[in-house]
């Protein structure tokens, strides 16, 4: 798998990630928070990656 597929499904998964956000905000905060966590791990990491 090329360096530049695997950054570009980590920032699909920072995509999906927030859907979720976006879905579960208004029944389960919580959760929305954890979720919206994940994504700047998730949008982090792809960065990381496109530089490193």
């Amino acid at each position: 798998m090329s360096k530049e597929m695997i950054g570009i499904l980590l920032l699909a998964l920072a995509g999906f990630l927030i859907g979720g956000v976006y879905a579960t905000w208004k029944s389960v905060k919580l959760m929305a928070i954890v979720l919206g966590l994940a994504a700047l791990v998730a949008a982090g990491a792809a960065v990381a990656w496109f530089v490193g």
